[in-house]
């Protein structure tokens, strides 16, 4: 039985950093100061490497685990009009691409406002 436990251990930590490393990145609206930013959090294999958003570097910070925040001017010119995803990736400092996914953005976060005149709810 010690055997077999010592065997699920050392799976378990040879497994690890790999399930870290394949961590999904991901997108949400905070406050930066008096507007808004997009704070997109992921993780990385090495502290160097770079990350970039639709094919755009952008300045991250943390280590192994990254977040850069991003102020929707930037975003807005970072995807097209109502875009739902962005695709982001972990570049490692020879230049090959360790991870490519698919972010999702807030709801209607790249929508256009439109002005109603009026709202009419009925109840039934």
């Amino acid at each position: 039985m010690a055997s077999f436990a010592r065997f699920v251990l050392t799976a378990s930590l040879l497994i690890a950093p790999a399930a870290h490393a394949a961590a999904r990145p991901t997108a949400k609206l905070v406050r930066c100061g008096a507007e808004e930013c997009l704070l997109v959090r992921g993780a990385r294999s090495a502290a160097d490497a770079t990350i970039t958003i639709n094919d755009r570097v952008v300045p991250a910070s943390g280590g192994r685990n990254w977040k850069a925040r991003i102020s929707l001017a930037n975003v807005k010119s970072l995807a097209s009009p109502f875009a739902r995803t962005l695709s982001v990736a972990v570049v490692d400092s020879a230049g090959r691409v360790e991870q490519r996914e698919p972010v999702r953005l807030p709801v209607g976060l790249l929508g256009y406002n439109t002005e109603l005149a009026a709202l009419v709810v009925r109840a039934r």
